[in-house]
């Protein structure tokens, strides 16, 4: 069932069924709910997961210096997706966003 699926997904641009991607246009409260909450999820086991993998690898007297290089380059790359990245997606006329 699920290659039936996939493959209809690939090929229906190909036939011209466009009527497929009207329910991708509406952006959904629960969808985007979701995704924040999926994300927020991800990265709060990313950074303490990241900073102790470091720390196993190195001598104990390095670990604090190890994981708040962890945090910090977490902290820099979420200003960088807020001062650019969000900008690059969701800016109109830039071909990540699908929004007219």
């Amino acid at each position: 069932m699920k290659k039936i699926t996939l493959l209809s997904i690939f090929l229906a641009p190909l036939f011209g069924a466009d009527d497929w991607m009207t329910s991708f246009d509406k952006i959904d409260s629960g969808d985007t709910a979701w995704m924040l909450i999926s994300a927020a999820l991800v990265l709060f086991m990313t950074m303490p997961g990241i900073a102790l993998f470091y720390a196993g690898m190195i001598r104990k007297k390095n670990i604090l210096a190890t994981m708040m290089q962890n945090y910090t380059i977490v902290a820099i790359v979420s200003v960088l997706w807020v001062v650019i990245g969000y900008s690059i997606a969701f800016t109109s006329g830039s071909p990540f966003c699908r929004r007219i």
